[in-house]
């Protein structure tokens, strides 16, 4: 059935809080894109006079297709190369969603999204329409059909696994600036005592290459061998800048509401590293290298200026 121009903006006008569920449930901005499209063509092919609540009917439509493509990811990812991380988004990205409240916030951050990862899809997908969306547990029954009492049921252990972990601490866009700008002084100092003073004891350092790009699947565990990791990496040589193609120039931002270190070669995102900081200290240093999950990320940082790099590898 054919949309007239109408449907469509109703469509249009839900796609951007579609695609910020998609992208919390998914963890992968493309494979959101792909869920909100097929969203569209079932919106397209539906008899959109007889659908009394449209936001209601999407979002329904939208959930379920991410379900269904949990459980076949769950398959994908046992032959994933290396470890699995989610795909960071930067600062303004759209897709980001709802940012008012310190739950949405929080919902998004990349620290949270990887715990999401321990989630059965049932409880990915209740923990996220309620905390993220503040949708009541009657409207989420609905969406994955099962009765209100289990709705809460499920949100309150989805929510304990996930706020169970190391407290997280909040951090504005200023702040995340100065936490980069020390981390990355400690760094290239060429001393590890500079770092293991800004990590937590028990920190952790792990990459995502997908095979395509060397990355350590097995994590570093420990402020010293991550301080020791992270020198490494950071010291210049022929070689780096021969396998990225180029000098990678170093800045400072957020990405997923985490303070992040970007590495640009030639205007591309060849790496976003999200620092996960708690009162204590750094407590993990998440690095996303794979190529595939960076593209998002390189036309978004073309859009806007981010002033002049802070290091040169």
């Amino acid at each position: 059935m054919a949309l007239i121009t109408r449907d469509v903006d109703r469509f249009q006008a839900v796609r951007p809080r579609l695609e910020a569920i998609a992208y919390r449930l998914l963890g992968s901005a493309s494979e959101a894109e792909d869920a909100v499209q097929e969203t569209f063509l079932r919106w397209q092919a539906a008899d959109v006079e007889r659908i009394a609540v449209p936001e209601a009917w999407l979002t329904k439509v939208l959930t379920n297709l991410c379900l269904n493509q949990l459980a076949s990811a769950r398959a994908r990812r046992e032959s994933y190369v290396g470890r699995w991380l989610p795909e960071p988004l930067l600062a303004g990205d759209p897709m980001l969603g709802p940012a008012e409240t310190v739950e949405q916030r929080e919902s998004v951050s990349y620290a949270v999204l990887v715990l999401l990862e321990r989630l059965s899809p049932n409880e990915r997908a209740v923990y996220v329409l309620r905390e993220a969306f503040d949708y009541p547990h009657r409207e989420i029954a609905e969406i994955l059909g099962m009765t209100e009492a289990a709705s809460q049921q499920i949100y309150h252990r989805a929510k304990k696994h996930v706020t169970g972990a190391k407290a997280r601490t909040e951090i504005d866009e200023a702040a995340a600036r100065r936490i980069v700008e020390e981390f990355l002084a400690a760094a290239t100092s060429g001393r590890t005592e500079p770092l293991v003073r800004l990590l937590t004891q028990d920190a952790v350092s792990v990459g995502d290459g997908g095979g395509k790009v060397p990355a350590r699947a097995k994590a570093f565990e420990g402020a010293l061998a991550v301080a020791k990791f992270v020198r490494g990496l950071f010291k210049p040589s022929d070689a780096k800048r021969a396998h990225v193609g180029g000098v990678p120039e170093i800045y400072a931002t957020t990405a997923s509401g985490e303070p992040a270190i970007v590495a640009v070669v030639d205007g591309r995102v060849v790496g976003i590293t999200c620092l996960e900081v708690t009162a204590q200290g750094i407590a993990a240093l998440r690095s996303q290298v794979n190529p595939d999950k960076l593209v998002r990320a390189t036309g978004q940082w073309a859009a806007a200026d981010h002033g002049d790099a802070l290091y040169t590898l």
